[in-house]
């Protein structure tokens, strides 16, 4: 069950200094790394920075490659956007199962049908095999003239 007051990753709610801190950042840094396009906040009414949880997340990843693996401001925007990607490319992969599994599904149902009809075209003009051939379109409307159960009152009109 959902709740109006659960938060999604993507929501932007923190301010640059609570940001800052939950990082492990001065907030100059993260100002820094917006306009470098390493991380993009949203902004409020005011046109201050929101960050969400996944904006820290990759704060928290660009300080690791920084700090830890050595890599320049420039290799970790390439990493961050070869990242995007793969996980764009990952939810389209399984998307595109999903629509393949259900074309097999619909494809298994046609083949079913069309066997059927196979069938019951080889069974020639027996039309006690299911098909019966249409020769008029009138339609007749059969009701009985007693009541429920059988209780052998008239029904009325309707």
């Amino acid at each position: 069950m959902t709740s109006s007051y659960e938060l999604s990753d993507d929501l932007p709610v923190y301010v640059i200094s609570v940001a800052a801190q939950l990082s492990g950042m001065h907030p100059q840094t993260l100002r820094a790394y917006d306009r470098l396009g390493l991380v993009s906040p949203g902004r409020s009414a005011g046109r201050g920075r929101r960050y969400s949880m996944r904006d820290i997340l990759a704060l928290r990843e660009i300080q690791r490659l920084s700090q830890e693996e050595g890599v320049n401001l420039s290799g970790i925007k390439l990493i961050l956007d070869r990242h995007r990607e793969l996980e764009q490319a990952r939810r389209l992969v399984a998307e595109l199962h999903a629509e393949i599994a259900q074309l097999r599904v619909e494809l298994e149902s046609t083949r079913a049908v069309a066997a059927r009809l196979a069938e019951l075209r080889r069974g020639g003009g027996d039309t006690r095999s299911g098909l019966v051939p249409v020769r008029s379109t009138r339609v007749a409307v059969w009701e009985p003239m007693t009541g429920p159960s059988g209780s052998g009152q008239p029904r009325g009109d309707k």
